[in-house]
């Protein structure tokens, strides 16, 4: 019985009011390692992710992760009795059909509003990292990507190169806590294995690198390059180009300096499908190798590019969830439900399980969520108790055994490498290996 309804029973009963509406509160009963509400309380988990026009088919398949591991929970009870589960999704693509940073600051902003959301997986970009890092850090609520790999979202030391102006941290985590954690591994592994595995094992050795401006893309370029020269290659130039429709410009002089690979560090609706495309048709470049990060490897751009010409190589900052035997369920429902797995459907749903996982031990710990919407006295301090819980994680999932360091950064350091092909009769993603750094 909620407040309203008491008032009126008991001025129609003549109960004494106070007294129904202690009972319209609800008291605890104290359950196994933790307590158990005798009214409902309705406890929200969320997504902010890039899940429309361009950038659909990267966001859109950690979403469907996120929300397969939302129904396990809410068809096993998973918090248990009193508790209601709920999923609220956002999407941060703005006007211009792909991610947005200041469309996912709304979003984060939105969703601190509401008291009953005890935390966040996202967000996809490294760039809307940064302007929702600031905003979660202050509330506080955590955020959980699968995805981003910027290395100055967490780190500022002089070997990763974010310090001076790269250096992030004092912006990013105002509070000086960590609040914002995530399980793909940074760009300065990412961007070194996708050198050495160009370099020493395709025996490439002139590079030519374009970055798409952002956040992700100027920080995998960078890290790819001082890894590249270190291992005895080539950079015949790096350019920094904002998203186009035509490319021939910028392609004609790539051509000219004749690589043996063009290193594309950036995202496919930024300029990794348009400039792969246009190689096709340019002279000196039909036959020339093309590379990325993770950032490309989506099957938008497998279906736009085909699995016929000139090859193509992605890294994911994540291990293959193909490659872990403890993922052959989550495969199966997942392929059942959705499709092909996404580059990040796995962490998808591992970050949303380590979220619930977290939920779960801040109650069992005494940690008393908030009893509606507008409760944000309470929100503070349990978001906070979950933020401390995600923080402990030990936890083996689809994607492997995830914990955090001291930074909020994974320690399973897993890059997978892999190459555009006929993947069961269409445009595909082939396994082709993977390294796991210490």
């Amino acid at each position: 019985m909620n407040k309203r309804l008491a008032r009126i029973f008991a001025l129609s009963m003549g109960v004494p009011l106070l007294l129904v509406l202690l009972a319209a509160c609800g008291g605890t009963g104290t359950g196994s390692g933790g307590t158990t509400p005798t009214s409902n309380i309705v406890i929200k988990v969320a997504t902010e992710l890039p899940v429309s026009g361009a950038d659909a088919s990267s966001g859109k398949p950690a979403e469907n992760g996120a929300h397969m591991a939302v129904d396990e929970a809410i068809a096993s009870n998973f918090l248990g009795s009193g508790y209601t589960l709920e999923f609220v999704t956002k999407d941060d693509v703005g006007a211009s059909g792909t991610h947005d940073p200041t469309v996912g600051a709304t979003n984060v902003q939105q969703l601190i509003s509401d008291a009953e959301v005890a935390g966040i997986v996202g967000p996809f970009n490294s760039s809307v990292a940064q302007s929702e890092m600031p905003i979660a850090n202050q509330a506080p609520i955590v955020l959980i990507s699968p995805s981003n790999t910027n290395t100055c979202l967490t780190q500022n030391t002089p070997d990763t190169g974010c310090t001076g102006a790269n250096d992030m941290i004092s912006t990013l985590r105002p509070t000086g806590k960590v609040t914002y954690f995530r399980i793909a591994t940074t760009d300065n592994h990412q961007g070194a294995v996708g050198a050495d595995f160009l370099y020493k094992t395709l025996n490439y050795k002139k590079a030519y690198v374009i970055d798409d401006t952002e956040t992700y893309g100027i920080g995998l370029a960078t890290q790819f390059i001082k890894e590249w020269q270190a291992d005895g290659g080539t950079v015949l130039g790096h350019d920094s180009l904002k998203s186009s429709t035509d490319y021939s410009g910028e392609l004609t002089k790539v051509a000219a300096a004749k690589p043996d690979v063009v290193y594309y560090a950036g995202v496919d609706s930024t300029g990794g499908t348009q400039i792969r495309k246009q190689m096709a048709t340019t002279p000196g470049l039909t036959k020339t190798p093309f590379a990325g990060g993770d950032g490309i490897q989506t099957s938008a751009f497998a279906t736009a590019i085909g699995a016929s010409g000139a090859a193509v190589y992605s890294t994911v900052a994540a291990i293959d969830a193909t490659k872990v035997p403890a993922a052959a369920s989550f495969i199966q429902k997942y392929q059942a439900k959705y499709g092909a797995l996404g580059a990040y459907s796995a962490s998808g749903y591992d970050c949303m399980k380590i979220l619930l996982n977290a939920i779960k031990a801040a109650i069992q710990g005494g940690a008393k969520p908030p009893t509606n919407s507008g409760d944000t006295t309470t929100a503070q301090s349990f978001r906070q108790a979950v933020i401390n819980a995600v923080a402990k994680t030990d936890y083996n999932g689809v994607t492997g055994h995830q914990s955090f360091d001291a930074n909020g950064d994974t320690t399973n350091k897993t890059i997978s490498i892999y190459q555009l092909a006929d993947v069961n009769g269409s445009p595909g993603w082939k396994y082709v290996t993977a390294q796991t750094l210490p």
